[in-house]
């Protein structure tokens, strides 16, 4: 079973900044494109962003484009969420994922969820 475990979130004024991080327990970290998803109460888990297992390539939702920024470092097995100019609509529990092979925006193509890390956008 991979461990993933998310940090970071908490409460932050519009326009603010947080960045989240998730800690994966995997020997092949760098085999696994990975992704961050985000939930807000009542709606569906949507997608946010995600990255390649080599982390060439990276892929983000039109809301986040151009505010957030996805990273990994393999040596510390640890996948980034920078988020900046935060939205009161950006209020969501905050996910990350892992699949072996190819970057993907969906959810059931994911093998591997953490338990979520809130972050909340408020004044």
């Amino acid at each position: 079973q991979v461990e993933l475990v998310e940090s970071g979130g908490g409460l932050v004024q519009p326009g603010g900044s947080l960045r989240l991080s998730c800690a994966a327990s995997v020997r092949t970290f760098g085999t696994y494109a990975m992704g961050w998803f985000r939930q807000a109460p009542g709606k569906e888990r949507e997608f946010v962003a995600a990255i390649s297992s080599g982390a060439s390539t990276t892929y983000y939702a039109d809301s986040v484009k151009g505010r957030f920024s996805i990273s990994r470092d393999s040596a510390k097995n640890t996948l980034y969420l920078q988020m900046n100019s935060l939205k009161r609509e950006d209020t969501a529990v905050y996910y990350c994922a892992a699949r072996k092979g190819g970057m993907s925006s969906l959810t059931y193509q994911y093998e591997y969820w953490g338990q979520g890390t809130q972050v909340t956008v408020s004044s």
